[in-house]
């Protein structure tokens, strides 16, 4: 083990392990870096003479890449993509001058009520994912979804009224 290339060799499937039995879905490289990087410093700060190498690197692996999802979760809940910012100005902007933008307000018109009322709490109230996700009794995947779908329906209704 005097050389890092060999080791990473050797564990790459312990990262990839690693990776599946944490259900990581999405971004493998990103997880995949995280878990190389975990592995490195293992190495780095391996004794010999407290034991075996493989556990604490799979160790090191492991909570590098919880420690990495965290962060993913963390980022998902807090961060809005820039799409929102613009819907919601749109959606404002509708409802202070209905008159000027009578597309905007035909296109809302054309969706469900659930659909606006998602539209009210993300866009106008300002909450959370996670505050929608349980005004709606949903999971946040679920309430990302919704918004995903409704953004697409909602550009569509704009474009036919366009």
């Amino acid at each position: 083990m005097n050389n890092f290339e060999e080791v990473l060799a050797q564990f790459e499937p312990m990262i990839s392990s690693c990776i599946r039995k944490l259900n990581i879905y999405k971004n493998h490289e990103l997880y995949r870096q995280a878990g190389r990087i975990a592995l490195w410093k293992a190495w780095v700060k391996f004794d010999t003479e407290r034991g075996e190498f493989a556990p604490y690197a799979y160790r090191c692996i492991y909570g590098s890449l919880l420690d990495e999802l965290k962060k993913e979760k963390h980022n998902e809940e807090t961060i809005s993509p820039v799409e929102e910012e613009k819907l919601s100005f749109l959606v404002e902007k509708a409802m202070v001058m209905s008159f000027q933008n009578e597309n905007l307000l035909l296109a809302l018109e054309k969706l469900t009520e659930n659909e606006r009322e998602l539209i009210l709490w993300i866009f106008v109230e300002g909450i959370s994912l996670q505050q929608a996700a349980t005004r709606a009794g949903i999971t946040i995947p679920g309430i990302k979804k919704r918004r995903e779908r409704l953004l697409k329906k909602l550009r569509e209704n704009l474009q036919k009224e366009g």
